[in-house]
């Protein structure tokens, strides 16, 4: 009985332990951002003077001493990565239920073209995308990165979807097939309403990548008024110094959406990543 007692005791502090230790920097992130530079220099567990201020969080928020206004940013990612989370999920539902219940040619080849094209890095394909992007005149546009990230999300949303529909029932294909249905409309009005869990776990997934996005913006976006939260991060960071209140504070107001997001849609969040196992 006691060696069990101490076994639990000892898991207790080893998992507290390290559950802290995880947290340390969101706390350190924290304690930037709410007291003023002077107190965090010698760093910031010193508790010798603690003061509270949301002078960062303002500043960040609006603008101040060469910084791009994370509010603009904030609302151009909003744009972005909600258009980049409706696009890939209706292109990837229909592709996936397609893949799920229908046989045509090629087939086998294409999906496993689409579980290829995950693998590939964002770095790889960099230079082709800002070609391309630039022939097309999409370069510095809405539109040119809502591209971008639909291209990418949509095969693995495609797996995923499909890895669903294919654990639904055929019998309520067949009845509606029956009474007349169409194949669309059995796709709309049967099998999306009974997907709704998948669904709002792909809207979890996709949005929350795109959101926190740096690479496929920084690559597109040139003009200050195109900059997304994370580029406005950025160019928080002075030439002569680094005010690491500041960019703390953008941090965290940067990271309250998706974070929001989750607990949100956490459980369907969690079912998303356990949706990556591939079935069939």
């Amino acid at each position: 009985m006691r060696n069990r007692w101490a076994v639990t005791l000892l898991t207790n502090v080893i998992g507290w332990g390290l559950a802290l230790l995880w947290i340390s920097p969101l706390i350190g992130i924290i304690m930037a951002a709410i007291r003023p530079v002077e107190e965090i220099l010698y760093g910031w567990w010193n508790l010798r003077s603690f003061h509270v201020t949301f002078t960062n969080f303002l500043y960040a928020w609006a603008g101040s001493k060469g910084t791009y206004p994370l509010s603009k940013g904030i609302l151009n990612s909003l744009i972005v990565a909600t258009s980049s989370t409706v696009l890939p999920m209706l292109a990837g539902s229909l592709a996936a239920y397609a893949f799920a219940r229908f046989t045509f040619p090629l087939r086998r080849a294409l999906f496993a073209t689409i579980a290829v094209l995950m693998a590939i890095p964002q770095m790889m394909v960099a230079i082709p995308l800002f070609m391309l992007l630039d022939s097309l005149g999409l370069l510095d546009t809405y539109l040119g990165l809502i591209l971008l990230h639909s291209a990418w999300g949509t095969p693995w949303i495609t797996l995923f979807l499909r890895n669903f529909f294919m654990t639904l029932p055929k019998e309520l294909e067949e009845a509606a097939r029956v009474d007349g249905a169409t194949d669309l409309q059995i796709f709309y009005k049967v099998i999306l309403p009974i997907s709704i869990p998948a669904l709002l776990s792909v809207v979890a997934l996709q949005f929350t990548w795109v959101w926190n996005d740096f690479f496929f913006a920084l690559l597109t976006m040139m003009s200050p008024e195109h900059y997304v939260a994370t580029q406005c991060i950025v160019w928080m960071r002075g030439k002569l110094h680094t005010p690491w209140g500041l960019i703390s504070a953008g941090s965290l107001i940067t990271m309250s959406i998706p974070v929001a997001i989750f607990f949100i849609l956490q459980k369907y969040y969690i079912k998303g990543m356990i949706g990556w196992m591939i079935k069939g």
